[in-house]
């Protein structure tokens, strides 16, 4: 329902909307470019005859409409600005598209699909910002949503783009080959334009503080005004709630322990289906049994409970039932209560002298007194039957023994701000992927792998102290506040577990081995664009390709691709190239002849560089002369010398055609490499490089991929077997750091990596995570003792 709102609030929400357009059609042209340099890189690599012709085809068709699309793009977009903000127009436009009913055809589908990934990714990437700048719009305009097409939606910008692609002429095809593209050189431009507008209704008074509890709204179907908003958690227990057994699962982050592929479908029988399989169906089971325990009791709601997100997208159910539905004002008040409550005896526990086993009994027998006291103040049985379960998950929580003593008090504080969340969004007792199971999940994952005097005190019982304050500062946020903390803890996990120097010095190594393999392999695939029209002998070609094009990599890694050392390596290169062509000019041997100690020179000096000396050094410089010998009696046909020259000038230049890709690439990766290569001591590095001819199921690869930074495992390398946690992985994905408590570090390829999980040389230290575990005791005693649920 629109408020009226004065002149002077509106005319700032449009000049908002004409910032944001202005913003972000600027960065249409750039994406028109960056979209183009894509297609040529693509149509310029080698590969079977029928991708480099799609390749080609590819380039010539945008090549040809890509002006028009920018203009299309551009003028849609002004356009678009005129059909946004508040309009009764638009309401009842809107309103009956709804009523009329009509067959969409399959394009149309195939459009929408293409344009709602970029929109995805768009608010995946700028959620909180998009957020603030909607409850400004619609405090300024005072209206209760966005117009559906309005400019600061991301769909409506991702569709005007997918639109004006076809009408182009351009084909779905080619934005599905592109589309990485167009989200890597879009999303960036949003989230900063969506900054930007923020900023400015902030400058002008604009709800500078924004309350967050406007940012939580909950649905559900309320028999009337005056019913009590009660309904709480009992959407979850009803047949069908939010989770199907067996549904695909949200492909944002994993369950630290479970090794979730996003979104899907596990292959039967590996180690990650059946952990996922496991967990999900301690989900259903406890859903079961509470629905076979209360029964139709909902709260007086009809329908199953579906929480809003701050983006207004639905979670779990994802449909949105009608009007808010907040839980009973008295029975969060008495949650509160209770949690300020326990807040003040927890400190009393961490800085209480006795025995710490005694401590936490009394810490549990505490949050148990409170739960009790709870369950008689809620309002409904699904409520009471929320607060028991919760409650029996802590205590399992409270009772994990390798969970140093510290921990486990500020991992109790959690337990009201969890009960508040499962009361008013129930998906969380139905998802693995809610996230306060995945901040509690993460957050026990790394602190059972230490011992008591490693936590106290630590950088770590201080990130997870101020998580849970942070939590504590905002009761009402629903997720969202567990969503934030969650993505800072990973954040900080990053740095913390990598702040050793050993660890740094390992990672710098890791990542200079994999750089530089990465760039031999292109740089053999650039020299042999170039020679590939060149009469040039074989014994030449395979010295180029398998050690100078390493010695160019090596070069460009520890000098720079520009440096005067690495130019003159590069230079070797064409020279060589030439002095081993055809002479039937005398002129040409005799420069040959001239300059032949110094390319030599020049050849040693590089194989040096890459470790290749004394005896094997001089069995190439034996080919190569004898090589260089027979050149002289060659009849063929000279290669011209404006060739050697195009070569010499993109060899200069050869980072140019150098992409940043190439992770599938095979690494030869070793110590004495790491030794050789890079010049630095290796001892401090164990490493397990890929085994030639071995290869792991493509569930192995996508384990190893899974695996979370802070987890902890069971390494049995060598016949000795160490308990390591996985601290770091390289930007390609090819290598693998865990460390273990005595200081050894494990430098693992990503395919021997899959092996050793495949073949159960390194294994998970917990089968289950701790929110799982904690669910699975907790029905436990709830399938011993039924009547304690609601008594």
């Amino acid at each position: 329902m629109s408020i009226a709102r004065s002149a002077s609030s509106l005319q700032l929400a449009r000049e908002t909307r004409e910032r944001f357009v202005l913003a972000t059609e600027g960065a249409i042209v750039p994406l028109a470019r960056a979209v183009r340099d894509r297609l040529t890189q693509l149509a310029s690599e080698v590969g079977s005859a029928r991708a480099m012709q799609e390749h080609r085809d590819d380039f010539v068709a945008f090549q040809g409409n890509a002006s028009q699309w920018v203009s299309l793009a551009q003028t849609g977009w002004r356009k678009a600005l005129g059909e946004s903000g508040p309009s009764g127009f638009h309401s009842s436009t809107s309103h009956t598209q709804m009523l009329r009913l009509e067959l969409i055809g399959d394009e149309v589908v195939e459009s929408n699909i293409l344009s709602s990934r970029l929109a995805q990714v768009i608010h995946d990437r700028a959620s909180f910002e998009l957020s603030d700048l909607r409850l400004r719009i619609q405090h300024l305009e005072g209206t209760s949503e966005l117009d559906g097409k309005d400019v600061l939606k991301p769909e409506t910008l991702a569709k005007l783009l997918v639109e004006q692609w076809l009408a182009a002429g351009l084909s779905r095809q080619l934005w599905a080959r592109v589309q990485e593209t167009v989200q890597a050189q879009l999303v960036d431009v949003v989230a900063k334009a969506y900054e930007d507008a923020n900023a400015h209704l902030v400058a002008n008074g604009v709800m500078p503080e924004i309350d967050l509890k406007s940012f939580v709204r909950r649905t559900g179907g309320a028999t009337g005004p005056g019913a009590p908003g009660t309904a709480g958690a009992a959407g979850v227990w009803q047949a069908g709630g939010p989770v199907a057994p067996g549904g695909a699962m949200s492909s944002t982050a994993s369950v630290p322990g479970t090794f979730q592929r996003g979104g899907g479908v596990p292959s039967g029988g590996s180690p990650l289906a059946t952990a996922r399989q496991r967990a999900q169906t301690a989900l259903l089971n406890l859903k079961r049994f509470v629905t076979g325990r209360i029964g139709g009791d909902t709260g007086n709601s009809t329908q199953p409970a579906s929480s809003i997100g701050i983006d207004g997208r639905g979670t779990a159910g994802g449909a949105d039932f009608g009007a808010p539905r907040p839980f009973s004002r008295t029975f969060a008040g008495a949650i509160a209560d209770a949690e300020a409550a326990y807040r003040a005896a927890a400190t009393q526990y961490l800085d209480a002298p006795g025995e710490q086993a005694t401590l936490i009994q009394q810490s549990a027998v505490d949050l148990r007194r409170r739960s009790t006291e709870l369950k008689k103040r809620a309002p409904t049985t699904a409520d009471k039957a929320t607060v028991e379960i919760v409650a029996l998950m802590f205590q399992a929580i409270l009772a994990e023994e390798r969970i140093p003593f510290s921990a486990r008090v500020w991992f109790a504080r959690l337990q009201m701000p969890v009960l508040r969340v499962a009361i008013a969004e129930p998906e969380f007792f139905g998802t693995l992927q809610h996230p306060a199971r995945m901040l509690i999940d993460r957050m026990g994952s790394c602190v059972m792998g230490f011992d008591a005097a490693a936590i106290s005190g630590s950088a770590l019982e201080n990130e997870i102290k101020r998580v849970v304050q942070v939590i504590e500062q905002y009761p009402e946020t629903g997720q969202r506040v567990f969503k934030l903390v969650f993505d800072e803890f990973v954040a900080f996990l990053n740095r913390y577990l990598t702040q050793s120097d050993t660890a740094q010095r390992v990672m710098s190594v890791a990542q200079q081995v994999e750089q530089k393999e990465t760039m031999a392999i292109q740089y053999t695939i650039e020299l042999r664009k170039m020679l590939n029209d060149m009469p040039v002998r074989d014994e030449i070609r395979e010295f180029l390709f398998k050690v100078w094009a390493e010695v160019l990599a090596i070069a460009a890694l520890r000098y720079g691709g520009q440096d005067e050392q690495t130019v003159t390596l590069k230079r070797a290169a064409s020279e060589l190239v030439w002095a081993a062509s055809a002479k039937p000019s005398r002129t040409d041997r005799a420069r040959v002849i001239q300059d032949l100690p110094q390319l030599l020179q020049r050849l040693r000096q590089g194989m040096a560089l890459l470790g290749i000396v004394d005896e094997p050094q001089e069995a190439y410089i034996k080919t190569i002369g004898a090589t260089l010998s027979d050149a002289f009696m060659l009849k063929t046909e000279a290669i011209p010398q404006a060739k050697i020259e195009a070569m010499a000038e993109r060899l200069a230049h050869l980072e140019d055609f150098v992409s940043d890709s190439g992770g599938d690439a095979d690494l030869p990766l070793d110590a004495t490499n790491i030794e050789l290569l890079l010049g630095v001591d290796a001892s401090a590095i164990e490493v397990v490089a890929d085994t030639a001819g071995a290869r792991a199921s493509e569930d192995m690869l996508a384990w190893a991929n899974e695996l979370q930074v802070g987890t902890w495992l069971m390494l049995d390398h060598n016949d000795r077997v160490s308990q390591v946690q996985f601290v770091w992985r390289s930007d390609r994905k090819q290598l693998h750091l865990f460390a273990s408590a005595d200081g050894r570090s494990f430098l693992i390829q990503a395919g021997r990596l899959a092996s050793y999980l495949q073949a159960g040389l390194l294994t998970p230290a917990e089968e289950e995570t701790l929110t799982v575990r904690a669910t699975r005791e907790a029905l436990a005693k709830l399938d011993a003792n039924p009547e304690r649920l609601l008594n």
